[in-house]
């Protein structure tokens, strides 16, 4: 990618010397620019405003369309032309592998330590060597508690024969088969099959209780009373509370399942030193608080906790969460197996 300059270095040496090109005693110092490569609309634009007023940075704000298709063109660029880039975990985990991707150098991040700490040590950098979270994904239970005569606490719950035709569910089917396993005790990326076949098993004593399955707007069962409890993505319970802030929120006992988005520094960034200003930027308690409240994901950030909106922050009481990963050829579809199974008994 080309780079501009934005701005033209004017020096005036002397009163008799003034460089040819430049006028007067008119001064601007060019701090070149920073390429931002993610997703449309994954930051409000006064913390990009912020940035640059701070550093004389440039942002240029480039967009893809899928995690797939940003490793593609990094691959391109062999780990080039973009600065920083906010993507997906599975995907990083790729892009690492592949060498695309940059150690940090903490010591030029010094607000790398407000990070949670539940959300570091993943599998796609155990180490913590290369990324920063920026937002988690995390599907929860959320319930009517006028509709729901005891208190949920866990996923075992769903299972409660008082939620007969009442639970609404979305149709991811690794993370349906995900919160099966951690309600037996298992992980979520379990690769054995006998082991996948009983959690099969588990998910048709659940179906008796299921009211719908759906990806789009699941959040419209609770608001209409069609449901009275529902499993809902992230974007999802945070709708479903501004609409009603009397439903409740579970955060079940076994722990989470949740998605991590990061930033990385491509490991041939044009402009490295603008990328650890821009990350460490995005770190600083307000401006964090800012991007969280706009992207509506959950909070990785333990210094901008009181300062974002409380529905985003897990409690401190909450110490376990699980990725789901790839898996196995053989563990993949007996995961498929148990969805259609299931999906079947349902109907």
């Amino acid at each position: 990618m080309k780079r501009f300059i934005v701005g033209t270095l004017c020096l005036a040496l002397t009163a008799s010397a003034v460089l040819a090109g430049c006028g007067g005693n008119q001064k601007t110092e060019d701090k070149g620019e920073l390429v931002l490569f993610t997703w449309e609309g994954m930051f409000p634009q006064e913390v990009l405003d912020g940035f640059e007023e701070e550093t004389g940075i440039k942002v240029v704000y480039s967009n893809f369309d899928t995690d797939e298709t940003m490793l593609e063109k990094l691959g391109q660029a062999e780990g080039g032309d973009y600065d920083v880039i906010i993507a997906d975990d599975y995907i990083i985990e790729s892009a690492i592998e592949e060498g695309l991707v940059q150690k940090l150098d903490k010591d030029k991040i010094e607000n790398f330590g407000n990070i949670n700490s539940l959300y570091q040590g993943q599998f796609y950098d155990p180490s913590d060597e290369y990324t920063v979270p920026y937002g988690a994904g995390i599907p929860l239970i959320v319930y009517d508690p006028e509709l729901v005569d005891f208190e949920i606490t866990s996923y075992a719950d769903l299972w409660n024969e008082k939620l007969k035709d009442s639970l609404a569910l979305t149709a991811n089917y690794r993370v349906i088969n995900g919160i099966t396993l951690l309600s037996m005790g298992k992980s979520m990326n379990e690769e054995d099959p006998a082991v996948i076949a009983e959690a099969g098993q588990k998910l048709l004593e659940l179906a008796p209780n299921v009211r719908l399955i759906q990806d789009d707007n699941t959040q419209n069962s609770l608001l209409n009373g069609e449901a009275s409890v529902a499993f809902l993505y992230t974007s999802q319970v945070t709708q479903v509370l501004k609409d009603n802030p009397d439903l409740k929120v579970v955060y079940p006992e076994e722990g989470l399942g949740f998605g991590i988005m990061a930033g990385f520094v491509p490991a041939q960034a044009p402009n490295s030193e603008a990328a650890y200003q821009f990350l460490n930027y995005i770190l600083e308690p307000e401006a964090a608080a800012q991007c969280f409240d706009f992207i509506g994901y959950y909070c990785t950030n333990k210094a901008a906790d009181d300062l974002v909106n409380p529905d985003l922050v897990v409690p401190d009481s909450v110490t376990k969460g699980e990725i789901i990963q790839n898996v196995s050829q053989e563990a993949d579809e007996a995961y498929n197996k148990n969805w259609t199974e299931f999906k079947a008994a349902c109907d």
